[in-house]
């Protein structure tokens, strides 16, 4: 995937974490921990599903972190897996995804998002979600300090064929 769709993503995400009350995001369902939404603009549409951690750590440390899986039928885009950990990620260290036995690295940051360049690691990763029960998110911010999201996977495949349905 180019960076400019990158960059793309990164404009309509950061739109949905701070125009969430906007009248062009609909949520289009609530499945446990998950919910599915659509952003409709004049560029085109946008299906994701999304959750917030149930856990952070440190614990002293809230942020407004999400986990996303989008879609863009306009841009022949499915299954974007993107976070966000609420601060710009440290580029020295590694952020991953952990589920079971299963490892994840992300291999592209840019302020405060990140996301995994290939798709086909994307689609193991959402078979993993799928099947699993938690999965968490590791990343370092700009001092070099750990944290760790922990997602509830409770409802994901319900907000993931969603918001795929949404988008076809």
């Amino acid at each position: 995937m180019s960076i400019i769709k990158k960059i793309l993503l990164l404009s309509v995400l950061m739109t949905l974490s701070l125009a969430a009350s906007a009248e062009e995001i609909k949520k289009i369902g609530k499945f446990k921990d998950w919910e599915a939404m659509v952003l409709v603009r004049d560029s085109g549409i946008t299906c994701f599903a999304q959750s917030k951690p149930v856990l952070q750590a440190p614990k002293t440390n809230k942020r407004d972190a999400r986990l996303f899986v989008s879609f863009r039928p306009n841009e022949k885009i499915k299954d974007e897996i993107s976070i966000t950990s609420g601060y710009e990620f440290n580029k020295k260290n590694s952020i991953t995804a952990k589920s079971g036995k299963y490892k994840y690295n992300f291999d592209i940051s840019q302020q405060g998002f990140a996301w995994i360049a290939d798709a086909k690691i994307e689609k193991k990763m959402i078979k993993t979600m799928k099947r699993g029960s938690r999965i968490m998110i590791s990343g370092h911010n700009s001092s070099g300090s750990q944290t760790i999201d922990h997602y509830s996977l409770l409802g994901f495949t319900k907000a993931y064929n969603e918001a795929k349905k949404s988008c076809s």
